[in-house]
């Protein structure tokens, strides 16, 4: 059992309140921390703001150097950060271990673009003057990190704030603070100077301060809609910097000529890999009725088939729900659909028996003939819940799909390449699959349109919302 401190500037600091973390898949404890209040954040601000100077007076280099031995550090303890993020989120073991093998990736990108990028050098009308676009840091980054990928999202957060020469405060989950807990450390192992990031998991009461904090120049957070409202709100006094990655509602829809065996495997992965909980995780299934019956039948069979389990026993494919709350919800929107008219095909309870009866184990549900109305199509579930929705033509799948308050991604298969290229960019998403069902790639933008957020991560536009431009404008004595 892992028992963490709170890491300020470096330095571990401990609180008068010592939290648990329970095991979703057992219920037992699964580490303990030291939870942070106010004081810690302005004490981790003021620590920033004496370091952050120095830090962005370093060249590029020697900053690309301390990030690349993090990235190495991080994969060398890849296992054992595995092991205490599945114990503490949920998620199956090799999830783990993906997720944090990507966080290492992160931090190895843009250690890389930060010895690439090249002077923005802009034209000018007159031959004896020059202009020049410089990229400076922000100052100090606030960072609010979910429960569902604690390591991933710290990782992209953090890795480019700090590419760009900030200082960095960083939120992570109550739920699930340990595993990134050790990254932070390993940060500091591979050189980062003393005062330059601060980790303190807390509550709402740290989460505020953070944004409502004068001596903080951004917040970063990857959050539910109507937190990312709250931080707007308090944000707005100080006119921070904000990158918010918000909920989502994201439809998939499936074209008359699409292959239904790899469609539909394509889907299950999509609604139920890590319980549901992702902000991209498929929530609507739009069909083309002339194949939504084998399509479901498809689907169905296929959840049949799916292995749920305690995260850590080999072969499992998927956990339990890391909080109790997801399985409210989840039920909640159920009994919605249900009550609307839809038809439960598969799962709808939580499941039993004494591999599950400890544990947040909810069953695998797909219900067919979603009413447009209900909460499943048009609220975030975050559980394991999918709909289907049947339409009779593509005219109609695209206005059901854009048919959302959100727009964070969107999924489109079918057998014409050209025309299912053609639909997804007449859809109102951040991020538009075609024939695959995940959209992050390293070296593209990452973020939603309409309720799904603002700012985007990764790729350079995750470096350039980590930075503020200042225009330089030379008159020379000569051309």
């Amino acid at each position: 059992m892992i028992t963490r401190s709170l890491n300020i500037g470096g330095l571990p600091a401990e609180s008068d309140h010592l939290a648990k973390v329970n095991n979703p898949a057992t219920g037992e404890v699964a580490g303990t921390f030291f939870s942070a209040s106010s004081k810690h954040v302005d004490q981790a601000v003021s620590t920033a703001q004496l370091h952050q100077p120095q830090w962005q007076a370093t060249t590029p280099a020697e900053r690309a150097k301390i990030l690349l031995r993090a990235a190495e550090l991080i994969e060398a303890n890849c296992s054992s950060m595995a092991e205490t993020l599945t114990l503490e989120q949920g998620k199956p073991f090799p999830d783990s271990k993906k997720e944090i093998n990507f966080g290492a990736e992160v931090f190895r990108y843009y250690a890389n673009m930060i010895t690439n990028l090249s002077p923005d050098v802009r034209r000018t009308s007159d031959p004896t003057i020059s202009s020049t676009v410089n990229h400076l840091p922000l100052g100090v980054i606030g960072a609010i990190v979910p429960w569902n990928y604690p390591v991933d999202l710290w990782c992209w957060k953090v890795a480019p704030a700090l590419a760009a020469g900030n200082a960095v405060i960083v939120k992570p989950p109550i739920e699930a603070p340990l595993a990134s807990g050790v990254i932070a450390d390993l940060l500091y192992e591979a050189g980062l100077p003393l005062g330059l990031l601060s980790d303190i998991p807390g509550g709402r009461e740290v989460g505020e301060r953070l944004v409502e904090h004068p001596g903080i120049n951004a917040i970063t957070a990857t959050c539910s809609t109507n937190t990312g409202r709250q931080i707007m709100e308090k944000a707005a006094p100080s006119l921070k910097r904000l990158v918010l990655e918000l909920g989502g509602n994201c439809p998939f829809i499936v074209l008359e000529d699409a292959d239904i065996e790899a469609t539909a495997r394509a889907a299950m992965r999509r609604s139920f890999s890590n319980a549901g909980q992702i902000c991209i995780a498929v929530n609507r299934i739009i069909v083309h009725d002339s194949i939504a019956d084998q399509f479901v039948d498809a689907l169905v069979e296929l959840v049949k088939s799916m292995k749920v389990g305690n995260g850590m026993i080999p072969g499992i494919e998927y956990g339990p729900t890391t909080t109790e709350g997801v399985i409210l919800k989840s039920q909640e929107h159920i009994s919605d659909a249900i009550n609307r008219g839809g038809k439960l095909r598969i799962g709808g309870s939580r499941l039993t028996g004494a591999d599950f009866d400890r544990g947040n184990f909810f069953a695998s549900t797909v219900i067919d003939n979603v009413d447009i109305r209900s909460l499943l199509a048009t609220e975030e579930t975050f559980g394991p819940v999918v709909g289907v929705l049947r339409v009779s033509n593509t005219d109609d799948a695209i206005r059901v799909a854009n048919d959302s308050q959100y727009g964070l991604a969107a999924y489109v298969f079918g057998g014409d390449e050209d025309h299912a290229i053609g639909v997804g960019q007449r859809l109102q998403s951040g991020a538009v699959g075609i024939n695959v069902n995940d959209v992050t790639e390293l070296d593209a933008p990452f973020g939603g349109w309409k309720m799904s957020g603002m700012g985007r991560e990764l790729g350079r536009e995750g470096f350039f919302e980590m930075t503020q431009s200042q225009h330089i404008r030379v008159k020379h004595s000569q051309k």
